[in-house]
């Protein structure tokens, strides 16, 4: 038995990069229910090599779950293709050669150090002739995420955003041709949210694949080749940031008025909720004695 194993491992080969514009995920009539309730309905999606597409919504609309689905993390009905093979059609071990995964929350119980983190993105390689890559993708990984500088610190004793960019910097380590990364930005800073989104546009730009899920709609506007608006577990909309990221649409979406402008002097839109605030509660006068 442990023979066969090891000649299967050994069989693996390297994934062919898609050629830009191939559809490298295909996701068709995608439902999920949890704990008896429908959270999806019904969902097409399709992700293309060499483009970032957006999952956007208000919370609970479905985003993550429709991420996780579409990675096969979550039991659901409709059908999936990576690669131009059936999901169900790929070992464990041979569909972390295609997708590399950034979950919402990431969690270690060990305490591994920042290098030791990222190195977990080469594990699907082993006994590849990619192997020999590994220590090359883990630094190139680290410097692009910025973590190199503190790469034997224990993971736990990071703050919040440091660890999402650890987090990142192992999906990337992974080289997979399709990277689905669940709020990337949520714990960074501004400064951070713009590196990741650049380094997405990057992979995007090398032949990559790119899904992620974002709050931000100024983000998706600016980095991204198509925005997914998801609504009530439904795909309300898919198209480039010009078509769906639409004032009335987005108002409807997620019951608050938003503008969208022209940002000056460049070919980028911006998304800003429209703010009434005469309508603010009066201030309340601040107690300095029981």
């Amino acid at each position: 038995m442990k023979l066969r194993q090891a000649l299967r491992r050994r069989a693996r080969t390297i994934p062919e990069r898609p050629a830009p514009g191939t559809a490298y995920l295909e996701a068709s009539g995608i439902s999920v229910s949890l704990g008896g309730r429908p959270v999806l309905h019904d969902v097409d999606l399709t992700a293309y090599a060499g483009e970032v597409l957006a999952l956007v919504g208000p919370n609970g609309a479905g985003k993550s779950t429709l991420l996780a689905a579409i990675a096969s993390d979550v039991d659901a009905s409709g059908r999936i293709r990576v690669g131009g093979r059936d999901i169900a059609d790929w070992s464990v071990a041979e569909l972390a050669l295609h997708r590399a995964v950034l979950p919402q929350h990431p969690v270690l119980s060990f305490p591994f150090t920042v290098a030791e983190v990222v190195a977990m993105g080469r594990a699907p390689w082993s006994a590849t002739a990619a192997a020999e890559l590994d220590e090359i993708a883990v630094a190139e990984a680290m410097e692009l995420c910025e973590v190199d500088d503190f790469g034997r610190r224990p993971f736990g004793e990071l703050s919040g955003g440091e660890r999402a960019r650890v987090a990142l910097a192992r999906v990337l380590a992974q080289r997979t041709p399709l990277l689905m990364l669940d709020e990337p930005t949520a714990a960074l800073d501004l400064r951070h949210q713009e590196l990741v989104m650049r380094v997405c546009r990057a992979r995007a730009g090398a032949g990559d694949a790119v899904i992620v899920v974002l709050h931000d709609l100024g983000l998706a506007a600016a980095y991204c080749d198509r925005v997914a608006l998801m609504h009530d577990g439904r795909l309300a909309a898919c198209g480039p940031p010009r078509e769906v990221l639409d004032a009335g649409l987005l108002s409807e979406v997620y019951r608050q008025p938003v503008d969208v402008l022209p940002y000056p002097g460049r070919d980028e839109l911006l998304v800003v909720p429209r703010r009434d605030l005469s309508a603010r509660p009066s201030p309340q006068r601040v107690r300095t004695s029981p």
